[in-house]
């Protein structure tokens, strides 16, 4: 039988993954974890389990109203090329635009997790291969309709711009500047001959 809700658990999730974005994993606390969703600790676990069931599923949350919206839109919205160029844009854009400086959430993660959290692993794992897959995807569409060039290999490509976007996630925790940021992604874009961000004015 379905366990009755007393709270919209959309919310619930927002408010806790917002909470965990900001202070990690293991910084947060039971006590920031009521007062952000506003239940009881005992609420909170009947719902979630315990402190990791809602962390995963506030992950989980997080992935599905970002990385996985933006991967979704830009493949529909625009040519394949264009939008490896548009994710690195906004990956950029959110960057520098956040004062809290928090960084991806699924990036935090892969930093904290410890080695012996299978489960954990698996999932942020998974995760940031299918932001290779989408460069893979999109590589491979822009060499068929003779955007990119046959000799590019699309493995090694998709490899160079996962570990491109994972660093400037990191930077973005610590010193967000547009110009390096945007530096570091035009050198790959120019590497592979795709389109290259759109000029915009330099910030601190």
């Amino acid at each position: 039988m379905a366990r009755p809700r007393g709270f919209d658990e959309e919310e619930v999730l927002e408010a806790a993954s917002a909470t965990f974005w900001l202070k990690g994993y293991e910084a947060t606390s039971t006590r920031d974890l009521v007062k952000c969703t506003g239940l009881t600790q005992p609420s909170l676990y009947n719902a979630f389990g315990d402190k990791r069931g809602l962390y995963l599923r506030a992950l989980e949350h997080y992935l599905d109203r970002s990385l996985r919206e933006r991967i979704r839109r830009l493949e529909s919205t625009m040519p394949p090329a264009q939008a490896i160029t548009g994710f690195f844009e906004e990956t950029i854009e959110r960057s520098v635009s956040d004062p809290h400086k928090r960084g991806c959430m699924l990036v935090n993660s892969a930093l904290e997790m410890t080695p012996d959290d299978e489960a954990f692993r698996k999932l942020v794992a998974t995760e940031i291969a299918e932001i290779r897959e989408f460069f893979h995807r999109c590589l491979i569409a822009a060499q068929k309709n003779g955007t990119l060039p046959q000799t590019i290999r699309a493995d090694d490509a998709a490899a160079h711009l996962l570990a491109t976007v994972l660093g400037m996630r990191v930077l973005a925790r610590v010193d967000p500047q547009r110009a390096v940021l945007s530096s570091a992604v035009a050198s790959a874009l120019v590497l592979f001959g795709l389109p290259a961000l759109p000029t915009k004015p330099s910030s601190g």
